[in-house]
């Protein structure tokens, strides 16, 4: 976590990753929660990508940089250099595979070992 002074009270950033297999909805989970968008004809992601998503609360800023992974194995190698300084994670898994629930503890694992992870919340997301 980093936080920062300026003029208008304290600002918190928290960075918090989405992982979990390809095509399980990573990326409209993020644009549902950055710009409440949807878009039924998204595209694989390929490596990362954040969105940043501003709320106040108690006076406080906090801004939650959102990190969008791809589930790819070939870019798993780029992928978790992402989980570095994660504050959280949203592991997200399709409904209706049952693999992409399968792999949850090989994500988990992959990310709990990370170095410089400063996890305190993780939550499973059915999509």
């Amino acid at each position: 976590m980093e936080d920062e002074h300026n003029e208008g009270g304290e600002e918190y950033l928290f960075k918090i990753v989405l992982i979990g297999d390809s095509a399980v909805g990573k990326s409209n989970l993020l644009s549902r929660l950055a710009r409440n968008e949807f878009d039924s004809n998204s595209k694989a992601t390929i490596g990362v990508e954040f969105q940043t998503q501003m709320v106040e609360i108690d006076g406080k800023e906090i801004k939650a940089q959102i990190w969008d992974t791809a589930g790819q194995e070939r870019f798993r190698a780029v992928t978790s250099a992402y989980y570095r300084g994660a504050f959280g994670a949203l592991v997200v898994y399709d409904i209706s595979r049952r693999g992409t629930f399968d792999s949850i503890k090989r994500w988990l694992d992959e990310l709990t070992r990370t170095p410089d992870t400063i996890l305190t919340r993780m939550y499973r997301v059915e999509n």
